[in-house]
């Protein structure tokens, strides 16, 4: 299926099978709409979105009106991070809860890997089909291409979307190095198409959203949107081409942006905007080294693939209007292994039986505290590789080696610039509530705050490992192997 130019009548087959199955998989559960039924969930995820791409977080010449009415309507979260800056480990820990590394997933799985989420994890969705819950997920999945650990498997009734990221195809401008197979498009179990352009889905993956909405307005349901774009190659249909000031990338947020507003605006339609919890985040920062066509990370350091704040400091809004109070900034450190546990109490569903890492943040998010849920989160990169660790204030760096430009500029129309590789030698710490940029480093002056936070990463070592340090790690799960 081309999706610049694609055949009507395949399109609207397609998309009747699809309201076929749901209505199916809707009448099994289904309950009158009444206000007793559990919230809805709704997580949108994009890729590679920087901390800097939408207006309330500081950009100034992208196009994100419905991105900022979600944040005066909920709570905008201004210190919001990822477990690791890089797609796989990322969505990982927001799915499950764990740091990834706890679960044996690291950095970007690629095409037929050996490895995937092991399906003894519970997911989100998992979590609640008890709770009679219908579950999809339209978009990108990337934590394992092999059959069991693909989404139908993991508690989702409904998959439509590609396996890995939207880069992972022949038309890669280092295919001669990689050698990626065919993207696939799956419409649940089965692959149905390969794509040679992607202008439309966005605009699809949406369409799919809002008819499982539409679908199961009187019966509980979580639909998790992880929209393929901003990450490289950048795609944008016909509706939205040469519309923004910022060029193709901008055009490609302001499709982003009218896709979360199409999705709010349907909440209301159906009479469940009130119940229905809206998350809205990024996976990890922005890629630089492909410069005109990557995002921004503002004021903070470096971007995706390092745990700079630039990497893991992502843009993060939260709406429910019955529950979360509106036009709020919390600044409280979190982190997206909290997501799992926070919808566990909002809809009063049980908590995996493994140990899981992430804590309830409800309070946090209704403005009942200000203080963080964890004493510190952690940031592991590479093989796990345990690099940085944020306390309150404080992010606090061990010796590694980072990828950086160094200064200079990224790639221009989708070929990205080399980077190079910066050593840290010796322990570095962050004031970030006065040097959001980490520019300064006070880890002489602060002795005390560093011997604190090397006892608490001493003792995550022992629990996760580090590889940089020898630890294996005693409370690691494996992931699942093929």
């Amino acid at each position: 299926m081309n999706f610049k130019n694609n055949n009507i009548i395949s399109i609207l087959v397609l998309h009747f099978s699809v309201l076929l199955s749901l209505f199916s998989c809707s009448n099994k559960n289904s309950k009158s709409a009444n206000s007793h039924n559990p919230p809805n969930v709704i997580i949108i995820y994009t890729d590679d979105q920087g901390y800097a791409d939408i207006n309330c977080y500081g950009s100034e010449n992208l196009t994100t009106p419905n991105l900022d009415k979600m944040a005066k309507e909920g709570v905008m979260l201004s210190n919001f991070h990822v477990a690791q800056p890089v797609c796989s480990a990322s969505r990982a820990s927001l799915l499950t809860g764990c740091y990834s590394n706890r679960i044996g997933i690291h950095g970007a799985l690629f095409p037929n890997s050996e490895i995937g989420l092991n399906p003894d994890e519970t997911t989100i969705a998992e979590m609640l089909k008890p709770k009679g819950y219908n579950t999809a997920i339209y978009g990108k999945w990337h934590l394992g291409d092999t059959e069991d650990f693909m989404p139908n498997n993991n508690g989702f009734d409904d998959y439509f979307g590609i396996p890995y990221s939207n880069d992972m195809w022949p038309l890669h401008p280092w295919q001669d190095k990689f050698k990626f197979p065919p993207l696939p498009l799956y419409q649940n179990h089965k692959i149905i198409d390969t794509l040679t352009n992607q202008s439309n889905l966005t605009k699809v993956l949406t369409q799919k959203s809002l008819d499982f909405i539409k679908i199961n307005k009187n019966n509980p349901f979580f639909l998790y949107l992880a929209h393929p774009q901003p990450h490289v190659p950048l795609f944008v249909s016909d509706a939205f081409k040469g519309k923004s000031k910022a060029g193709l990338y901008g055009d490609v947020i302001m499709e982003l942006d009218w896709s979360v507003g199409e999705i709010l605006n349907e909440l209301k339609k159906q009479g469940i905007d009130e119940n229905t919890l809206v998350i809205f985040a990024s996976d990890n920062g922005p890629w630089l080294s492909y410069g005109e066509h990557a995002g921004s990370a503002g004021k903070l350091r470096e971007g995706k693939g390092t745990v700079w704040e630039g990497g893991t400091r992502v843009p993060c809004l939260i709406r429910m209007p019955s529950t979360i109070p509106s036009g709020k900034i919390v600044s409280t450190p979190v982190m997206n292994i909290d997501i799992l546990p926070t919808i566990g109490r909002i809809t009063g569903a049980e908590l995996p039986k493994n140990e899981i890492d992430g804590k309830d943040i409800m309070d946090v998010l209704t403005g009942q505290t200000k203080q963080p849920v964890h004493e510190a989160y952690y940031f592991y990169y590479k093989e796990n590789e345990l690099q940085g660790i944020l306390s309150g204030k404080w992010k606090m760096y061990f010796p590694h080696n980072y990828r950086s430009l160094n200064g200079r500029k990224g790639g221009t129309e989708g070929t990205p610039s080399p980077y190079e590789s910066i050593e840290i030698q010796n322990i570095e710490l962050y004031n970030l509530e006065s040097d959001v940029s980490e520019k300064m480093n006070v880890a002489e002056h602060y002795p005390k705050v560093v011997d604190k936070l090397m006892k608490l990463a001493q003792d995550k070592r022992m629990e996760l490992g580090d590889n940089l340090f020898g630890f294996k790690g005693k409370d690691n799960r494996p992931a699942g192997i093929k």
